[in-house]
């Protein structure tokens, strides 16, 4: 009896839950296919049901009247967010296996201090790193390019994927390192053969963060870009006029999660720490 009601009250507990995370979604659905009258107008009893539906909130994304084409600027985040986020992967990688297995001396500058430098990046506010890497671009010749903005977020998103990458090589044995290298490999071939699919769910971890924040960033997209290239979160912005279209808006949320949150679907599997077990003979 108390086994059974004890699971009575976990399932309840995981569906209040999951309908809190869930309705906002719901909303933002239902508020996508109002009208303004739907919106504005309100609703007797079920504001999320009782409306007409119409499409307008959706026509604004591609074009229609009062709003903006988001196709472009989709495609800019994306390019933006996949190449920023797997360069930064692929370079904050190799600096966390060398800070995670090497030991580094510059003066009293030890391992741990440079890790804590690579994440004190992102503790300054951006508005710091706006006027030099503004100049940069400038004087690259790159404000207003996709170039420009994926250099940038790299220099963004490089020390995510370090911070992350770093705990996560640590946790993985040396003693694999030493085993590969009796059997014969390189530092290289370890890294790659034997250290790195054992840091798997650690590379999925510090991707979704770097995608993440990638794709959201709005500040740099914004001081940045001028009129060649713009990406999806200022575009989003450009809807706002005298009256907030909630029906657009909404309609741009949905548009602007969905990827996320099918990736989130996707990677969920790799996310097992347990992929060390029986590693070690």
């Amino acid at each position: 009896m108390k086994h059974t009601s004890y699971l009575a009250l976990k399932y309840l507990v995981v569906l209040a839950w999951s309908a809190f995370v869930v309705f906002p979604f719901l909303w933002m659905l239902s508020t996508s296919f109002k009208s303004a009258n739907g919106v504005t107008g309100g609703a007797t009893w079920l504001p999320w049901l009782q409306y007409e539906p119409s499409t307008a909130g959706w026509s604004a994304l591609f074009g229609g009247p009062g709003g903006v084409n988001i196709l472009r600027p989709y495609l800019n985040s994306v390019i933006v967010t996949l190449s920023a986020s797997a360069l930064s992967l692929v370079l904050g990688t190799l600096a966390a296996y060398g800070l995670s297995r090497f030991t580094f001396r510059a003066g009293p500058v030890r391992n741990g201090d440079i890790t804590f430098f690579f994440i004190s990046q992102r503790i300054m506010p951006p508005i710091v790193l706006a006027i030099p890497f503004f100049l940069m671009l400038k004087t690259l010749g790159l404000l207003d390019t996709l170039t420009g903005l994926i250099l940038v977020y790299i220099a963004l998103l490089l020390p995510i994927a370090v911070w992350v990458m770093v705990d996560f090589f640590n946790s993985v044995p040396r003693g694999l390192d030493e085993m590969a290298w009796m059997d014969g490999c390189t530092p290289v071939v370890t890294f790659l053969r034997v250290i790195l699919p054992n840091a798997m769910p650690g590379l999925v971890v510090a991707g979704m963060f770097c995608l993440i924040f990638g794709w959201n960033d709005f500040f740099f997209a914004f001081t940045l870009t001028f009129t060649k290239v713009q990406l999806l979160p200022v575009s989003i912005v450009a809807l706002n006029s005298s009256v907030t279209p909630w029906w657009a808006l909404s309609a741009a949320a949905i548009v602007s999660v969905a990827p996320l949150a099918v990736l989130a679907f996707v990677v969920e599997r790799f996310l097992s720490r347990g992929g060390l077990a029986g590693a070690v003979r």
